[in-house]
């Protein structure tokens, strides 16, 4: 069934071409539109579009639909063209002659860009918190490991002393970047498309703001042609978030693969984490970590898809925007499975506490012996020039180390600092509306 049908005969092979893959995705939306539709169908009798009891009708009916919509085995069959298909056409089984009335002052473009704005606003919220505990794991790592000496790098050369507990750390400061840039794209998906029709609104007495508000939406897309044009602009925001947390957790898997070679030994990994060679009997492989590595790297090359999908397209709606729900759906389940495995990692990673204390990073500690030359009032570049006339010869000592108090240094990392961060940054996602939660907002206003 096709709601578009004129009575013609459309191919089955292009049907087939246009909705079979698609309807996977929908199956997914299907909650989310589900609501959309309470809160539209709540709209319509406000605005005396319906009578009470059509509403009343289409809201029982509706709720059947979502309980099914919420079963983990729900699909589409194939006699329905998509999501929107399959909510009008079981709601006539249901809810009979009102279920005709459901799409009054809408079209299937603001309503999947609804839907879209709801999975997206709710995926974002439910990926901070995965990336939030992810940040705290690595900050009780920085904790743990605060005193534990390691050299730092510069141009791959042993540069200057660090800490596992710096390392770790930036880590999680990393991940507050990341959280930033995700709730800046969420942000863009809080805004109300429903009402705006098929790109040029409509000439009934429909209420944008009432929907806006039954779903939560801190405001309205304002102009209708916009709600189209934006097709691309929130998908390219919400990837681009993602693939920026995927550039740390990579930026960390290469550290992990770097750091357990034999030229480093800083770090090993617990047996459960590696696997080995079918005819190298002694090895110990950090597979888990370059895959991490891999699909992260992947991840960044979406928001650049997103970009060639949609540039270039004409004004209005265009059929190549249904591609986009399968590169966000997938970048969204592929950043939180690689979030997700990143705790049991850490959990197998051993550091190794004695790096430092084999003599052979002691020129590393030369910008040590310098600073307390100068702390005697030596000026700096003259303490340079000594040092730098000790280093390389194997004579130089190191020197105990010096106290670091700077907030971010060996001495005062600022986990407080980040956590608190973490905590701020946890406060503009709110809440993520899941669809229950919606489904619960508009059956109490819809009771009224």
């Amino acid at each position: 069934m096709y709601l578009w049908d004129k009575g013609g005969s459309t191919g089955s092979s292009l049907i087939s071409f246009t909705c079979d893959r698609d309807r996977g995705y929908d199956a997914r939306l299907a909650p989310y539109d589900i609501v959309g539709s309470m809160a539209h169908a709540v709209m319509l009798r406000r605005c005396g579009l319906i009578t009470a009891g059509e509403k009343d009708s289409l809201l029982f009916g509706l709720a059947r639909l979502y309980e099914e919509s919420m079963h983990g085995d729900f699909s589409i069959g194939k006699e329905f063209e998509d999501i929107h298909t399959w909510v009008e056409i079981r709601l006539r089984d249901i809810a009979g002659e009102a279920a005709g009335k459901l799409h009054t002052g809408r079209s299937r473009n603001d309503q999947v860009l609804t839907d879209i704005h709801l999975f997206a606003r709710h995926r974002s919220h439910l990926l901070a918190r995965e990336l939030k505990a992810l940040a705290e794991m690595f900050l009780q790592l920085s904790g743990k490991h605060r005193d534990v000496l390691v050299p730092g790098f510069t141009h791959m050369q042993a540069a200057m002393v660090t800490s596992f507990g710096l390392w770790f750390a930036s880590y999680a400061e990393s991940l507050c970047d990341d959280m930033h840039l995700l709730a800046g794209a969420a942000d863009l998906a809080d805004a109300s498309p429903l009402g705006t029709a098929a790109g040029y609104g409509t000439s009934l007495p429909i209420d944008r703001e009432l929907t806006a508000s039954l779903l939560a939406f801190d405001r309205l897309i304002i102009t209708s042609p916009y709600a189209q044009m934006s097709r691309g602009r929130t998908e390219r925001q919400l990837t681009g978030a993602i693939a920026s947390a995927a550039i740390t957790i990579s930026r960390f898997a290469s550290d992990v693969i770097l750091f357990m070679s034999p030229g480093y030994g800083f770090v090993s990994l617990s047996d459960e984490l590696t696997t080995g060679s079918s005819i190298m009997p002694q090895k110990k492989n950090p597979d888990l970590f370059e895959l991490l590595r891999a699909r992260c790297n992947r991840l960044q090359a979406v928001p650049g898809e997103v970009a060639m999908m949609t540039g270039g397209l004409p004004p209005g709606y265009n059929r190549d925007f249904q591609e986009l729900k399968a590169v966000l759906f997938d970048a969204f389940d592929s950043i939180t499975e690689l979030v997700q495995i990143l705790p049991g990692a850490l959990e197998g990673l051993i550091i190794n506490m004695d790096i430092i204390s084999s003599g052979r990073y002691n020129d590393i500690f030369s910008v040590e012996e310098a600073n307390r030359m100068v702390r005697e009032g030596v000026p700096f570049r003259d303490a340079y020039r000594i040092v730098a006339g000790r280093t390389g010869s194997g004579s130089f000592k190191a020197p105990v180390l010096s106290d670091y108090n700077h907030t971010g240094s060996i001495g005062n990392t600022g986990q407080a600092l980040i956590q608190k961060r973490l905590d701020d940054i946890m406060t503009r996602f709110v809440t993520g509306y899941s669809p229950q939660e919606l489904f619960d907002r508009i059956m109490g206003w819809g009771s009224l």
